[in-house]
This record gives C-alpha cells, structure tokens and sequence, in this order.
C-alpha cells in the first residue's frame, strides 16, 4: 500500500541524475574522463557556495571536512570562539578541542540561534569563529551573514569557518558575498547523493592562511592535485561522477530549488503545529521539522506508526534525545511529495493521539 519513503536529514532520496551516473561503467580515477569528470563538480560546487576560491572534493563524510578545515586552518593553541547549541556546534567544539585549539564555549539553549548580540560578549583575541548555519539536530537556521560581520567587526584577522552541511543546496549560501572564510557540506544532503563526500570551499584569504598538517587531510597537497582535476588520494570517484551530474541539473534552476525546499518545509511545519505539536528551533531552517514529541508518546511510538506508513524518520541527538522527532524533505522531491508527508504525518500522530481534540478535529 505504501512505497518506502526516506524522511531523514541524511541520507536522502537520491536524485535520479545521481542514480543514473552511479550506474556508469566503473572509471578509473587517474583517467582523463575521470579528469573531466572531476573538474566539472569542482567548477559547479565553486558555483553553489558562490565563491571565488576553490572547492575541495575530500573522500569521507562532513564531519572528515570539518576535521580537516581546523587541523588546516588554526595551529595547535590558537583560540577560537564556538557557540554551542544544538549537537553539530558541539561537534564543531570536539573537534576543535582534539585539535589542539583553546576553545571559547558560548553555550545556548538547544533550539536557539546565535544573535549579533552574542558575540559582542566574549572578550578576544580569537583566530576564528566556528559557525553551524543549519543546525540539523533542532532545526535551527543561523543569519551567518550578520554574525560574520558581527564578529569581524571586532577581530578583523580571525577566519570564519561555516558548517554549511544542511544548508547547501537547501538555503541561500555566499561564501564571500556573506564575510565567510570556508565551509563545509556533505554529498548526502542537499545535493542528494548518496554519503561518501565532504566539499570544502576556501576563500582566497582562506588559502592565503592555510597552516596544512597531517598526511590524508593536507589541504596544501589537496590544492595542488585538484587545480588539474586529480586528488592527493584515491577519491570516491563514482560520487564525484553523481555529484556532477546532480549539480548540472540543478544549478540552473537553483533559485526554484531553494524556493520549493522552503515550501515544502512550510508545509510540514503547518501539518505539524496543526496537530498541536510544538517546535523546537527558534529560527526554522528548511532542511528538516523538528518538533518536541506529544505528551505520554515516545519517540518509539512515532517511529513505529510512520514506518508503518513506509517512511524511516530521525529522532533527537545529545540533550535531544527522547524528546524530539524529525521528518525532512531534504531528498529528491517535489511539492506534492510534501502534501503527501503531511498527510502522513498527520494519519501517523492521530493514530497516537486518538482523543486529542485535533484528533477529533481532523
């Protein structure tokens, strides 16, 4: 009766370009096709974070760019500033902190977003600000723009470093154009890939401050061996392939694109709070729902009765875990999928909720 439907902020319902290209015959990697290939994602991810530096096309998931963005961009001791607020900033923390940084925590509320006001608090020197745009663990969105004038403004040298891995190809994104340094996103996300890939997009002034350390997560080496369409290290190179054919479809019309992703979140927001539910960011991104779960319902609950309707949701993470459940439609779909979800979302909670006055409401 149902046909399986994948709701999660990642992985996603793949994009039938990226199915198609992973079909291809197998490409060796050191081949000119491949070459092709290779500079052809490059060139359109250049185009996606509107940046006039370089994209880099690492084999690992968001979290490896991540990594790899602090170890190649502050050396061990230097101190930078992360707000923490939902389970992905606290990533940016961990990561920063094994690296060797000094680590200024502005702790908030999980839900919120990082207001201009915020950073005027923290006393410096800092050598960068660790950003989440698109806070997936609460749905939050950050104005990444504002807090990197904000924080500029106040230490002009440090770089600004943005978790971008939700919000590209979800939400407007300008490296540049916004005052950000570098970031991140992942093949399994907005781009609709399967999971194996981590771009990372360096701003000229970026590059210009690169600290490379390491061996697999050099940077410096990465630049070189990319600039001609090969990479330092074997790469995912049917990824690449589907990353490039995905991109070509979609940047013409990406305007459109953004436009649909943020309907379709609208819509779920509406089927959600019109059941009685209760969100949880402060800001909404469009990336995914996240609400709080339903008095005396457990997050097993909703899991079952919308896997039962042959869709796979996410529950909450860290402090979020046990409360909260997230639906998204981050994936290859178009609005009337989104009518569609809302539906079942609200055939699956009435299920639960069964004398609840929006149950006999509907």
């Amino acid at each position: 009766m149902y046909r399986s439907r994948l709701l999660t902020p990642g992985p996603v319902e793949l994009h039938p370009r990226a199915q198609e290209a992973l079909g291809r015959p197998q490409l060796h990697h050191r081949s000119e096709a491949a070459k092709q290939v290779f500079l052809r994602a490059k060139a359109g991810l250049e185009a996606a974070f509107q940046t006039r530096g370089q994209v880099l096309l690492l084999t690992g998931s968001g979290t490896l760019g991540m990594d790899a963005l602090v170890q190649n961009l502050f050396a061990p001791g230097e101190r930078v500033l992360v707000p923490v607020h939902g389970n992905f900033s606290e990533r940016w923390a961990k990561i920063a902190q094994e690296a060797g940084l000094q680590v200024e925590r502005l702790e908030l509320p999980w839900g919120r977003v990082v207001l201009p006001e915020h950073l005027e608090k923290p006393s410096g020197p800092f050598s960068g600000l660790l950003l989440t745009h698109s806070e997936s663990s609460t749905g939050a969105l950050n104005d990444v723009r504002t807090l990197a004038q904000v924080f500029k403004a106040r230490f002009p040298e440090a770089l600004v470093v943005v978790d971008a891995i939700t919000s590209l190809f979800v939400s407007p994104f300008a490296l540049e154009g916004w005052g950000l340094d570098a970031a991140v996103a992942g093949s399994q996300k907005g781009l609709m890939c399967p999971p194996g890939l981590a771009y990372l997009a360096l701003s000229p002034r970026a590059i210009g401050r690169l600290k490379p350390r390491g061996f697999y997560l050099n940077l410096a080496s990465e630049l070189k061996a990319q600039s001609s369409g090969e990479s330092a290290w074997t790469p995912a190179i049917n990824l690449v392939a589907a990353t490039a054919a995905v991109l070509e479809e979609v940047l013409p019309r990406l305007e459109e694109h953004l436009a649909l992703k943020q309907a379709q979140n609208q819509i779920l927001y509406a089927a959600g709070e019109g059941l009685g539910l209760k969100p949880v960011p402060e800001v909404k991104s469009p990336a995914t729902t996240c609400f709080y779960l339903p008095d005396g319902v457990s997050y097993a609950q909703v899991k079952e009765a919308f896997a039962a309707r042959g869709a796979t949701i996410i529950g909450g993470q860290g402090q979020l875990k046990g409360k909260v459940f997230r639906v998204s439609l981050m994936g290859y779909s178009d609005l009337y999928d989104a009518y569609a979800v809302a539906q079942l979302m609200q055939e699956a909670l009435v299920s639960l909720l069964p004398r609840s006055p929006q149950a006999r409401a509907l």
